[in-house]
């Protein structure tokens, strides 16, 4: 009854609102929209994934897809014309007759996302913030759909001021794992708008390594670098498949909880030059689904490195390979925040932690758009990350990858 009061709270705002388009005020619910928001994240997932990959080969990797998208999706609702068409490509999103599907799933995942936080026994945050200049005249329509995600901050006044308070922000949402994720310099006064998300995650596992049983051990980085690294490791039931068509053996280490909520999947190859670069061109959203689905309950010999890492990304150059257009040059067209001032988005940066021990996960991940200027094992029990690995936390109710990662070995 609660969710359907909420979805016709939605649909009375989308319908009293001319934000979106000229034809999205249609006010019918289209079911299928959830569900279509989320296979175009996990399409976008795959795609920023093998970017990443390319743009950064031989080191390790962590990013949150999640919180990319959803700072995207923020520009995206303000976009028009080429602008919108690069982002709705980009977003995976040409299943949306209009933007008003999209607002409406978006909206329902929102709401779904802090109803289940209130009874789940992970921790996953995350939101988003619109700021904007005083300066710039934002669309009353504008102020209705993001009442909870709009703020004025003074760039012109105090770009500093104004730095620390975003930082703050997204080092308020992840638990103080993310500091400093703009720098100083990164804001001026010509600053009009910022469109950001944060996104934090903890989880316990649900059986526990025994810290005692942690001991050194060689990873195999490359036939040419072994280092040693604190290996965990535990015999006990997890799902386990041998795909072929991914070439990989792909395992599920469930977080504390129902074990149908949230999980860290792994993705081991064989240890080959191109184990690694093969699963990542055959990983898409099906596959990985399949994969899942194939698997099977067996006791594993699971060894797993212990690590710790945080990386930062410039995501023009990146999200541009990826088609999004002109949203980060001057002819880029967001006159859908407001009419009678030109924004213009200039740079995007995204920053992302990750701690894997004994106990669980925690992750921290945010994105901010400023402007300014198979080697199988003998046995098959056996799964040992003994050698660079895919990693993902993923969310099994909405298929989302929540944060992905590639590790290839300490200082990579």
């Amino acid at each position: 009854m609660l969710l359907k009061v909420f979805l016709l709270a939605i649909l009375a705002t989308l319908v009293r609102s001319d934000c979106l388009s000229e034809n999205d005020v249609s006010g019918i619910f289209n079911k299928n929209s959830k569900l279509n928001l989320y296979m175009g994240q996990q399409n976008f997932t795959v795609a920023l994934l093998d970017a990443i990959n390319k743009a950064t080969p031989n080191e390790n990797v962590f990013f949150s897809p999640y919180s990319t998208y959803h700072a995207l999706l923020l520009a995206y609702f303000g976009a028009k014309n080429q602008t919108e068409t690069a982002l709705r490509d980009t977003l995976k999103l040409r299943w949306a007759e209009s933007k008003f599907d999209v607002m409406q799933a978006y909206r329902i995942e929102v709401h779904e996302r802090a109803r289940r936080a209130q009874n789940s026994s992970v921790e996953f945050t995350s939101a988003d913030k619109l700021y904007f200049a005083p300066k710039v005249e934002v669309k009353e329509c504008m102020k209705d759909l993001f009442h909870d995600e709009l703020e004025t901050l003074d760039f012109e006044k105090d770009p500093e001021a104004a730095r620390a308070s975003i930082n703050q922000w997204v080092e308020d949402v992840t638990k103080g794992n993310i500091k400093d994720i703009l720098i100083p310099g990164s804001l001026s006064a010509q600053t009009t708008v910022v469109l950001a998300n944060a996104a934090y995650f903890k989880g316990s596992w649900a059986s526990k390594f025994d810290a005692e049983k942690t001991q050194k051990e060689i990873f195999y980085s490359s036939a040419e670098k072994q280092t040693f690294v604190d290996m965990m490791s535990k015999k006990g039931y997890f799902n386990h498949a041998l795909n072929e068509h991914l070439g990989a053996h792909v395992l599920e280490i469930p977080y504390e909880g129902d074990g149908t909520e949230i999980s860290c999947i792994i993705l081991l190859p064989p240890f080959t030059p191109n184990g690694l670069d093969t699963v990542l061109e055959k990983l898409t959203p099906e596959s990985l689904q399949r994969a899942l689905d194939d698997g099977t309950s067996r006791e594993v010999d699971l060894k797993l490195p212990k690590f710790s890492f945080e990386k930062k990304y410039e995501l023009v150059p990146i999200l541009e390979r990826m088609g999004v257009g002109d949203l980060f040059q001057s002819t880029s067209n967001l006159a859908g925040f407001s009419e009678s001032h030109k924004i213009q988005l200039d740079d995007a940066v995204h920053k992302a932690k990750i701690d894997v021990d004994e106990s669980g996960s925690t992750a921290a991940a945010a994105t901010v758009l400023f402007s300014f200027r198979s080697s199988r094992p003998l046995d098959p029990l056996q799964f040992h990350c003994n050698h660079p690995f895919l990693f993902l936390i993923y969310d099994h109710r909405s298929r989302a990858v929540l944060f992905a990662g590639i590790y290839r070995g300490p200082d990579n």
